[in-house]
């Protein structure tokens, strides 16, 4: 084979596409060693350091570069969930089959466990009243719930690990629950607070680090859904 024209072959890729080659980390780091070797061991080459350091800096914004990537894709994934759990939730004909719904459809878009609509009374008759996807609690059992008795105000969404607190909350699936979602609704100027509750079985998929401004606008919608409901 003639490794002339080899040569020449490869010096007219190079010239006609220069960015090729400069764009390529590890042609670059093997020219400039190549020169440093030519040059000797007593010659700093300020060069080869700026390159040094550039290539670090480089792979640096390639690794935060990939890590936005990555959580703008989750975020699309969380919103496109969302908005289907609310198109089903929507979907309902019956106010029975909008709790129906709720704890299957609904539950499943959402990749939760469990879920359960709390509502507080005053009617020792309706405490009793506890169905799968309801659960009738007593006055200031949602606040309690939220901020684990503490003095503090019960923020909207809450995101954490589950402190088997609510255990009556999930039944049969309490001992598997390991984190939770604990939404404050509004139903109305008349009505008393209102929870909804999603627990699931994965320790990851709600913590506090998280942001909440999804389930706030799910939350929000609903509220309004549940308000037409009791309306």
């Amino acid at each position: 084979m003639d490794t002339t024209v080899m040569a020449d072959d490869l010096r007219e890729k190079i010239i006609a596409n220069p960015d090729v080659l400069l764009e390529d980390v590890d042609v670059m780091r093997a020219l400039v060693g190549a020169n440093d070797e030519n040059q000797g061991g007593n010659v700093v080459d300020l060069r080869a350091i700026a390159m040094d350091r550039l290539t670090a800096r480089f792979d640096r914004l390639e690794d935060t570069h990939r890590t936005v990537i990555a959580a703008a894709y989750d975020n699309l994934a969380g919103t496109n969930q969302v908005h289907r759990a609310i198109l089903r939730m929507m979907d309902a004909d019956t106010f029975p089959q909008f709790l129906t719904d709720l704890s299957g459809e609904v539950a499943d878009i959402l990749r939760v466990d469990a879920i359960r609509l709390v509502l507080e009374s005053t009617d020792p008759d309706a405490l009793t009243n506890n169905a799968e996807t309801v659960a009738v609690m007593p006055e200031g059992y949602v606040d309690g719930y939220i901020t684990l008795g503490r003095n503090m105000p019960a923020r909207q969404v809450t995101l954490r690990e589950f402190q088997k607190i609510g255990g009556s909350l999930y039944g049969e699936r309490a001992p598997y629950i390991k984190t939770e979602a604990c939404l404050k609704v509004d139903l109305g100027p008349d009505r008393m607070p209102a929870m909804l509750v999603m627990g699931s079985e994965d320790p990851h998929l709600f913590t506090a680090q998280q942001g909440t401004d999804l389930l706030t606008f799910f939350a929000g919608v609903f509220e309004r859904v549940v308000r037409r409901w009791l309306a």
